[in-house]
């Protein structure tokens, strides 16, 4: 069974690699639509070929009635398109966990879904557990920690270079302690791990999130802990770097695939 047809906002390495993997199955989508800035449409639709058609027209992309549009193009496209998408009756699927950080912007989604009776789905990304997080959630959570271990180029071009000196660094060095809103807020590209455990645990501002750079690393190592009145655990997962960017864990795409092709599978796990 085909899912339909599938908009995907941006053309950056995650969506890229969803069009691959979703071309590649046997319920491939009927169709697939981009939604990229003006100005880009015909350099994008050059580089996507005929799988996909490419527009930078929200209004006129929901008229042809997605079944789904799945936001791949950072925090500002959650704020942006999020909303008119809710509000159109569409499921969101949302990449850019973190943005939701942002108490008035997460309100607003939710409302546009109520109203609406759409879904912002918040796929588990680069992130295992969920289930069993959300699980104990509904027993009473009594914490939740998160750390996130990455490569020190990882971190370039962030708030940990005013902490240390990532090219110099010969042992792990953690630059970063708080709560999982403002590590969202400060690595808005490295921290959609720590804003999806708060939203399935404790909340953005009783999670707490540690942050490493380790010159050993040479994988993204995302672990947390959780206590709770039901169960106690903790998780570790070694996810390998996605070849065009390094911020980003290679299984994060293969989630969000997995969160769209759900949507028409006749048994779902």
């Amino acid at each position: 069974m085909s899912i339909g047809h599938v908009a995907i906002i941006g053309f950056g390495a995650i969506a890229r690699d969803l069009i691959d993997i979703l071309s590649a199955q046997d319920a491939a989508p009927g169709r697939m639509t981009l939604l990229v800035r003006p100005g880009r449409a015909p350099d994008v639709q050059a580089a996507a070929g005929a799988r996909v058609s490419v527009t930078s027209d929200l209004a006129a992309l929901l008229e042809t009635l997605p079944d789904v549009v799945v936001e791949c193009a950072g925090h500002g496209a959650v704020a942006e398109f999020g909303v008119n998408v809710l509000e159109s009756g569409t499921d969101l699927v949302v990449a850019s966990v973190g943005a939701l950080a942002d108490a008035e912007l997460a309100a607003s989604l939710e409302d546009a879904a109520r109203r609406t009776g759409a879904q912002c789905v918040v796929p588990a990304g680069a992130i295992g557990g969920i289930d069993a997080l959300g699980a104990a959630r509904l027993s009473g959570l009594i914490s939740v920690r998160y750390t996130g271990t990455k490569p020190p180029a990882a971190w370039a071009g962030t708030p940990a270079e005013d902490a240390c000196d990532l090219a110099a660094l010969t042992a792990p060095f953690a630059f970063f302690e708080g709560t999982a809103r403002d590590a969202a807020r400060l690595f808005p590209k490295n921290a959609n791990v720590a804003a999806t455990l708060a939203l399935a645990g404790l909340g953005m501002d009783r999670t707490t999130v540690s942050l490493v750079a380790d010159p050993a690393a040479a994988e993204n190592i995302h672990s947390f802990a959780v206590a709770s009145q039901a169960l106690d655990f903790t998780m570790r997962l070694a996810g390998k770097p996605s070849p065009s960017n390094p911020r980003t864990s290679r299984s994060t795409v293969y989630s969000i695939a997995r969160a769209v092709l759900n949507r028409h599978a006749g048994i779902v796990i």
